[in-house]
């Protein structure tokens, strides 16, 4: 896809003709595949480094201070492990700080004769590749920001790296300041070996098919709700406000689209005060008629589950209520045994994925079979 300079989030039937004739495969989301294939990974590169931050599904920064090695060597070495034992083929960026790691990794990714691994030691050796790249592929520097940027005729790499610091400070504050002191090999953003809670989480899915009844959005909205619900008390959180939004297709004559803030009782991870307060919302918002593409909740204002601030009326989540949720994570650890009845048994608007990957690596009914013969 990339190869054919198809844009990221193109929906597949507009360029279903397109993929035909190039013969290339399409795969629906497997998350849970996503997510075993990753944890694989990670403990891979633990063995490689005594510090290591899991940036995302697919990134993780490494911390190699104080080991006395051939940079480049282990870094190939890092390669061969991943692809040997999880056969995943990987770059990787080397760099004094998680800035230039970040751009390593991507000129490893763009140039075949490095072999996957680029290492920005010497960084003013390098000036020359800096002014071919655009300032939008330095990690934080997005699109606004870059148009921003050109308009100071800072267009490239190089440009942002020479630039005045201080002014960068003055036109676009400290963050960014940062950027260029990381760019100039000066350590700012340390690495984070502790995972950061997240201060907002979402859950939202367009749906298989249309939904046009309440009782079928309010089911939808219960699923969305308890997996967000799932990933509050993984972090040991709890909310006090949730957002929730439904929508109609955007190209539809009669298109409709609304969000409600609703502000629950006292802060709590139970699913079950979290999905009652989700289906409210659904029907404030609920318009007959139309036909719903969309839903999703926000938890937006969280807060760690230790530091909770009972209201006037000292109402707050029941001891009963946290072993309930406490049995029913347990249960779920490792495949789904327990959902809610509100989110509906095998719903016909639930996404469709036909052309899912098997999960190879965490169902025993879908393990590869080799015949030989």
């Amino acid at each position: 896809a990339k190869a054919l300079k198809i844009p990221d989030l193109q929906p597949y039937f507009k360029i279903k003709p397109l993929l035909a004739r190039h013969r290339v495969h399409v795969f629906s989301s497997n998350y849970e595949l996503y997510a075993d294939l990753s944890s694989r990974v990670v403990a891979v590169l633990e063995e490689f480094a005594p510090q290591l931050e899991v940036y995302s599904i697919d990134e993780s920064f490494l911390c190699l201070d104080g080991l006395s090695v051939d940079w480049r060597a282990y870094g190939l070495q890092i390669k061969q492990r991943l692809w040997r034992d999880v056969r995943m083929p990987v770059c990787v960026g080397m760099g004094q700080t998680k800035t230039l790691a970040k751009l390593a990794n991507h000129i490893a990714k763009k140039s075949a004769k490095l072999e996957g691994v680029c290492i920005l030691h010497a960084v003013d050796d390098w000036h020359a590749v800096f002014k071919k790249l655009p300032v939008e592929k330095i990690w934080g520097v997005g699109r606004r920001l870059a148009k921003r940027l050109n308009r100071l005729d800072i267009y490239s790499v190089y440009d942002l790296k020479v630039a005045n610091a201080k002014h960068i400070r003055r036109q676009f504050g400290v963050t960014l300041e940062r950027t260029v002191a990381e760019l100039n090999g000066e350590r700012c953003i340390s690495v984070d070996t502790q995972p950061i809670n997240k201060k907002q989480i979402y859950s939202t899915r367009s749906f298989g098919q249309k939904v046009q009844q309440l009782s079928d959005l309010q089911q939808a909205i219960s699923q969305y709700a308890s997996t967000a619900a799932v990933k509050l008390r993984k972090q040991n959180s709890v909310v006090k406000t949730i957002v929730v939004f439904i929508q109609t297709s955007r190209f539809v004559d009669n298109a409709y689209s609304n969000t409600v803030t609703i502000a629950l009782p006292y802060s709590t991870n139970d699913s079950c005060t979290i999905i009652a307060a989700a289906k409210q919302g659904v029907a404030r918002l609920y318009r007959p008629g139309l036909a719903y593409a969309k839903a999703g909740i926000g938890l937006v204002e969280i807060d760690d589950a230790t530091a909770i601030q009972l209201n006037f009326f000292n109402q707050y989540q029941s001891a009963k209520s946290l072993r309930l949720m406490a049995v029913v994570d347990q249960l779920n650890h490792q495949q789904q045994q327990i959902f809610f009845a509100s989110s509906g048994i095998d719903p016909f608007w639930r996404m469709q994925r036909q052309m899912k990957s098997p999960s190879y690596t965490t169902s025993l009914e879908q393990i590869p079979v080799i015949k030989i013969t």
